[in-house]
């Protein structure tokens, strides 16, 4: 997973796991380099290694392990766009976000208004792997150029609630709430896909869509747990694998294997 700097449920057994080594910066199939002027894009790792954006993997699906040699501090140091109604445009950081906003876990913030953060921009990076950026403090997903719609809309949802602490049962009765579980973390982010129209626990989750590992997106689940991988990025309330160490609705690197989750993914996708 990259980072740029700019300015009930189900019983989610693990979303409170201990931190563990992880890497990211996964790559995600699909199209070719760039797109938006942009072909192809180099970023470097936290350690000094190279890591490469816009790159096809030789297999045609996503991945949902970490590969060889990843690094969880890698940087993303490519282009970042904004989607706006004119088209995509260089994205321009805003100015620090207002302090009279509340304090959420993990250091993240949201207007005394509501429990969503307004208006994020929809960002995308050329190429096939989501990248994260730092948008007022919050780490959100630019979504991938070379992705079907439906995949960049899921990424953007998810964006809205990333920074909410984690709630047994948050996210089921509505999926708008002050915070989630891993399934309803999931079933938020697929919801703006138009991909769910009710929320679904992990235990549903192992039936749902088809089996299997999917061209975009896989669902990771079992009966006490569920997340998402989508691009090359993992949705998880879990900081599992996660060097960042912190709870609640976050983007995270891809673990290093899926020990005990049955796959899932979209028809389709």
């Amino acid at each position: 997973m990259a980072v740029i700097l700019f300015g009930g449920a189900a019983a989610c057994a693990d979303a409170r796991g201990s931190k563990s080594q992880a890497a990211g910066g996964a790559q995600a199939p699909g199209g070719t380099t760039g797109g938006t002027s942009a072909t192809g894009v180099t970023g470097t790792t936290g350690a000094g290694t190279t890591g490469s954006t816009g790159v096809v993997p030789d297999s045609p699906l996503a991945p949902i392990v970490l590969a060889h040699g990843q690094s969880p501090t890698a940087v993303y140091s490519g282009p970042v766009y904004e989607l706006t109604a004119s088209g995509l445009v260089p994205f321009t950081p805003p100015l620090p976000a207002d302090s009279s906003s509340n304090t959420l876990a993990g250091g993240t913030t949201a207007t005394t208004s509501s429990v969503f953060l307004p208006e994020l921009p929809q960002l995308e990076v050329p190429g096939s792997i989501a990248e994260e950026v730092q948008y007022n403090g919050l780490d959100i997903a630019a979504a991938p150029e070379n992705a079907p719609l439906v995949v960049q809309q899921i990424i953007w949802t998810a964006n809205e609630i990333i920074g909410r602490p984690y709630v047994y049962g948050g996210g089921h009765r509505s999926f708008k709430s002050f915070g989630y579980d891993c399934s309803g973390l999931v079933s938020f982010a697929l919801h703006g896909g138009e991909l769910l129209s009710a929320p679904l626990d992990s235990g549903q989750f192992m039936q749902w869509g088809a089996p299997g590992q999917g061209q975009w997106m896989t669902i990771l689940t079992n009966p006490g747990h569920a997340y998402l991988d989508i691009a090359g990025l993992r949705l998880d309330t879990s900081p599992e694998n996660d060097p960042s160490g912190l709870e609640g609705s976050r983007w995270r690197p891809l673990r290093p294997d899926n020990a005990g989750f049955v796959k899932r993914h979209p028809i389709g996708l």
